[in-house]
């Protein structure tokens, strides 16, 4: 009877061995899966904010020629409403609020150069007129700006 008992028993112990083998091996598949999908999305996610950096990073740059453009363009006398004015303003504007979305989403090295190019733009468009000194006078905070872009990008 001893015997006949045994075989069951070892029977029964091979399965439930068997099952739990089969449950860790079903269990560490899972878990594995799982963190290879979490570093997926996270890669996806670090690519994607990359992607608006650099789309915020050009619209910078296409505000801040914008910009340029009309402060070559400001005649000697301006006022409120005409023409010149009326193109001035919203590059103006444009120009602060791509400022603010750099401030906003790229890295916080990035900002202080975008400032000072802003500024640097604003007086241009507002208050300078000398054509030969406006671009030597920006020159250096375009260089310190795209130095500093192009190092937070990277």
């Amino acid at each position: 009877m001893a015997g006949d008992l045994w075989t069951p028993l070892t029977s029964m112990a091979g399965v439930a061995v068997g099952g739990a083998l089969t449950y860790l091996t079903q269990r560490t598949t899972q878990r594995t899966a799982q963190r290879a999908e979490e570093q997926r999305q996270a890669a996806a996610r670090t690519e994607e904010r990359r992607a608006e950096q650099i789309r915020t990073v050009l619209e910078f740059i296409r505000c801040a020629l914008e910009a340029e453009g009309v402060a070559h363009a400001r005649p000697p006398q301006w006022a409120v409403g005409d023409d010149w004015y009326v193109t001035a303003r919203p590059a103006m504007d444009g120009l602060r609020i791509a400022e603010k979305s750099i401030e906003l989403l790229c890295a916080p090295g990035l900002h202080s150069p975008t400032a000072s190019y802003a500024l640097a733009l604003n007086q241009a468009v507002w208050q300078e007129r000398d054509e030969g000194i406006l671009a030597e006078r920006l020159e250096p905070f375009k260089a310190e700006f795209l130095a500093a872009a192009r190092h937070s990008l990277t």
